[in-house]
């Protein structure tokens, strides 16, 4: 199924969760904020929030500096 990342389409497999995209970009999981259609997704959800065709996810990762 294809979804929109940070404005791009990807392809995912069905019955993909939010928790498994972050580990697959992300490995560490740290520092990383994960909001779907507009709506932020709490990282305590992330295991069983199911992505669905077309979501627009946005991820964004913490940086430091200044």
């Amino acid at each position: 199924m294809e979804i929109i990342l940070n404005g791009q389409a990807k392809q995912i497999a069905a019955d993909y969760s939010v928790g498994q995209l972050v580990s697959e970009l992300f490995p560490s999981g740290k520092g990383i904020a994960v909001a779907i259609n507009q709506s932020v997704v709490p990282k305590s959800a992330w295991p069983t929030r199911r992505l669905s065709p077309n979501d627009q996810i946005t991820l964004i990762t913490a940086t430091q500096g200044g």
